[in-house]
């Protein structure tokens, strides 16, 4: 009989990254692109106008060398919970059933990326890789309030559940539509 550890590390395949969203602006529309460059300090470059952080510059220890002062603005996204937000692509068919649709489109629910196949709460606290990127699960990603406006009367209550999970960066690079998703183990995300 394997051990909880072990159900919690054993899934039925591999999932995949089916579609990437961008949005330009807070409440831009959401642009679907066939990949993006994710960075640790940012998430995804492009997503709400995030850019990759420029170079720093470090002291070399030279004698009469002066440290450039560090007051630098906070970086949008920062090393924070949800730099990436993670949709379920089978949960699209119940959110569509649940608002009287014929269908949901991930660009109308908000979320970076589109992923079947794998249980994404099963992600929350663990870290997966997405293609090159490392991600670490923190935790749900609730619906807001914009669902009444682009689902209808009842839309917030009807992503409940469905809204999918948040993540940080744990190392970049660049993902594709098509990407296998990837289960790596327990993170450290509290």
């Amino acid at each position: 009989m394997k051990t909880l550890h072990e159900l919690r590390s054993t899934f039925p395949r591999v999932g995949r990254l089916e579609w990437i969203g961008l949005r330009e602006a807070r409440r831009a529309p959401v642009r679907s692109v066939p990949e993006a460059e994710v960075h640790p300090l940012v998430g995804l470059i492009g997503d709400h106008g995030r850019t990759a952080p420029p170079r720093l510059r470090a002291l070399t220890g030279e004698p009469g060398e002066t440290p450039v002062s560090g007051a630098a603005a906070p970086i949008p996204g920062g090393p924070g919970r949800r730099q990436v937000t993670l949709l379920q692509a089978e949960h699209l068919p119940v959110i569509a059933a649940l608002t009287g649709r014929e269908q949901v489109r991930p660009e109308q629910l908000r979320r970076n990326l589109l992923i079947r196949g794998i249980p994404l709460l099963a992600l929350k606290d663990a870290r997966f890789r997405v293609g090159e990127v490392v991600l670490e699960g923190t935790g749900e990603c609730h619906p807001c309030s914009r669902m009444e406006e682009t689902l209808g009367e009842g839309g917030y209550n009807a992503v409940r559940g469905h809204g999918g999970l948040t993540a940080r960066v744990i190392s970049g690079g660049v993902i594709r539509v098509g990407d296998p998703v990837l289960f790596l183990g327990p993170g450290t995300a509290a």
